[in-house]
Parts: C-alpha cells; sequence; structure tokens
C-alpha cells in the first residue's frame, strides 16, 4: 500500500513505523514541514497504562523508547508549602526531542522516508496519488482546515493562561504547586524528564494574568515573574524559556474522522488537555489502533478506517470528558484553597471522577488513612 503522512509528530512516525515493520513492502512517506531538530517544549510524560499499550503492540520498540526516561511512583501536590505524596501513580518523562529523534530514528532504519522542511499545499493531489493519506500534522491540522465541511471540527477555547517553561530544578514526582500571590493564584505542573532538566509549565486565570501585569509583558519578563513567584520551590534555578509565549488550551474535536481516503491522527483528530497527561499516549495509542485495523483489513481503506474509528471513538469521548473536568477543576481552584493540604489533595484526585476513593485505596492506603482520620464520613460512607 502506498500512504502518506503528513506531520511527524509521535502520531505519524509510530503509526509509520508500525506499518511497515509489519510489511516491509507498504511505501511510506513522512511530511514534516519543519527541519529535523525543530521542536519546542520541554518534557513529556507517559503513565504505565500507556507504556504497557506500547509494548504489546512492539515490544522491540518499547524497549527502546524507554531506555533514557525517568521513572517515579508517586505524584506531590503543594499547597500552603505542604509537599503531599499520593503513591501508586507511575510516571515515565523523557525530552520531547529525545521521544522524536528516537521515533525518527527507527523509522529510518525500517525503511520510512522522512521528507523534513517539505510543506505540502496541494492535499487533494496527494491524496489522489496514494492508497491513505493519514493527517497527524497537529492541533492546527492544515489537513483538517482543507478538508472542513468533510471532518466539521469544532473547538473550544478555556480561559486559563499557560506558559510552558523549563528548569534545572529536579522535580522527581510529577508535582502540582499551588501559590497563592498578591495577583492571584499561580500553578505549576512540573516533573523531571532528563538527568539535568524538569518541565515547568505555568497556569494562571484570566484576571491574575492581567493583574501581575503579564498580559503586556515581554517572553524574559514574564519568565521572571513567574520565577520570582515560585521562588521558593525553584531553590535558586531559574525558569528557562523556549519561546515560552502565553497559550491558552483550545479543546478540538471532529465530528467525522474520515474522508475519502483521508484519515486524522492524534491532536488533528482530537485534543485531550496536558493536565491529564495524556496526549502524546493518547496520538500513539491513535497510531496503534490505526495500525492494527490496516492489519485487519490490508486491501480495504475504508473497512479499515471503519475499525479504527470503532476502536477509538469511545476512548477518545470518555478522555476529553475527563480532561474538560480537570479542567472546570483548574479554573475554579480558587474556591478549593481553603482546604488543609491532605483534603485539598484529595479533592485534586478526583477531580475527573475517574478515579474513586477505593481506587485511591489501593493505591496508597497511607494516604486515604490520612484522609479519612481529616474526615471521618468518607469513611463510614466507603467502608
Amino acid at each position: 500500500m502506498k500512504i502518506a503522512i503528513v506531520g511527524g509528530g509521535p502520531a505519524g512516525l509510530y503509526f509509520a513505523l508500525l506499518a511497515k515493520k509489519h510489511n516491509p513492502r507498504h511505501d511510506i512517506v513522512v511530511y514534516e514541514q519543519n527541519a529535523r531538530d525543530a521542536t519546542y517544549g520541554w518534557g513529556v510524560v507517559f503513565s504505565d497504562v500507556g507504556l504497557a499499550a506500547f509494548a504489546e503492540a512492539d515490544p522491540e520498540f518499547h524497549k527502546e523508547f524507554i531506555a533514557h526516561h525517568v521513572a517515579c511512583d508517586f505524584l506531590e501536590i503543594v499547597h500552603r508549602d505542604t509537599h503531599v505524596q499520593v503513591h501508586g501513580n507511575h510516571f515515565s518523562r523523557t525530552s520531547r526531542i529525545d521521544m522524536l529523534h528516537t521515533l525518527q530514528n527507527a523509522c529510518e532504519r525500517a525503511g520510512v522516508r522522512v521528507n523534513y522542511g517539505q510543506r505540502i499545499e496541494d492535499f487533494d493531489t496527494l491524496a489522489s496519488q496514494v492508497d491513505m493519506l493519514v493527517a497527524a500534522d497537529g492541533t492546527n491540522s492544515r489537513v483538517r482546515a482543507h478538508y472542513a465541511e468533510q471532518f466539521k471540527p469544532s473547538f473550544e477555547g478555556r480561559r486559563n493562561k499557560f506558559a510552558w517553561y523549563g528548569t534545572r530544578q529536579r522535580f522527581h514526582p510529577v508535582s502540582l504547586i499551588f501559590r497563592e500571590s498578591e495577583y492571584g493564584v499561580f500553578i505549576a505542573h512540573s516533573y523531571q524528564y532528563s538527568a539535568q532538566l524538569s518541565t515547568f509549565l505555568v497556569e494562571v486565570d484570566p484576571q491574575t494574568w492581567q493583574r501581575a501585569g503579564l498580559e503586556h509583558a515581554s517572553e524574559d519578563e514574564s519568565r521572571r515573574i513567574c520565577g520570582e513567584i515560585f521562588a521558593a520551590d525553584l531553590g535558586g534555578n531559574e525558569l528557562l524559556s523556549n519561546r515560552s509565549q502565553w497559550f491558552e488550551a483550545n479543546v478540538v474535536r471532529n465530528e467525522r474522522w474520515t474522508y475519502g481516503n483521508v484519515v486524522l491522527l492524534g491532536d488533528a483528530l482530537r485534543t485531550v488537555h496536558f493536565s491529564l497527561g495524556s496526549g502524546t499516549r493518547m496520538a500513539m495509542q491513535d497510531a496503534i489502533a490505526l495500525h492494527r485495523a490496516l492489519v485487519e483489513h490490508p486491501a480495504d481503506v475504508r473497512a479499515a478506517f471503519d475499525l479504527f474509528e470503532s476502536a477509538r471513538r469511545g476512548a477518545s469521548s470518555s478522555f476529553q470528558a475527563a480532561a474538560a473536568r480537570s479542567l472546570d477543576w483548574y479554573e475554579n481552584v480558587a474556591d478549593k484553597l481553603h482546604l488543609d493540604p491532605v483534603s485539598f489533595a484529595y479533592d485534586y484526585m478526583g477531580r475527573t471522577g475517574q478515579v474513586s476513593h477505593d481506587d485511591l485505596r489501593q493505591r496508597d492506603p497511607h494516604f486515604i488513612a490520612a484522609v479519612e482520620k481529616r474526615a471521618p464520613a468518607l469513611q463510614v460512607a466507603t467502608g
């Protein structure tokens, strides 16, 4: 089969790798408009559930994929300078550029052609020249925009502001830090992803953003202001910038996932908010599902697309619903700040409705014992 993939991110590269390894006769070309080493952001994080799916799909690549990951089995919620640990939450982290290099190298060894610095302008012609066109070109997908009448995308803008930073302060667990300031609440999502560096994503509501002067601040001024707010957490280390400009979350959905021989994949298909840490995982699981559908229907693109959508539509809707609840929690966190640190952490863990009291008891009985000591009614209700 002749397959063209627009977008050289995790979704497109992983699908190309799986498909080519399964059937070397596939002619697969990835078109990536940026240079090979062009990437922004810092680290990416995976849960043990996501990594288990990768191990099942391709054990050999999974071993290579996690070789340099930083792993930890607990997270920390920091409220009122109290660090509350919740164990039984397994996370594996790596730098985004290392993840892409691992995928790029594996694709090239398998015989996938990756054309860097090539921007496709005529999607109709490309689609007519191949059996399958995979649109894996991200949140702002140009393929999806070109076929908008067919895919029927919708976009939901959320109100909080975000800026991606890095730091040499190493946050071994995934850490959620809540800081009250004279301007309002600042939130940091942080985690170590290499021997030297951590991701440090800062989140604020629009009113706090304006009161702190961030609305008109330069990139360097924003970095300095955020560094001062989180000085107690950064241990004397600075925040580091890499196109660290403020942005808002934009939730993308598509009524239709396919059109003719064109299929959406990853963030072009649907976005999952980073507060769940599942965007890259979902994109790569999309790639697994599309690959398996192609294996099942190697000569029938339409049947493969139908199987792909039936396999992933439910998970996609479920994750987006959970992400919406998570976003709601963060956007209204000021209403939670009266809670003591342990109760605050418990409220955080239950924010999506997908983690029950009993789930938390199984993960970390000591944490739940501390929660129930503060709220005996929980023990009566669930015990």
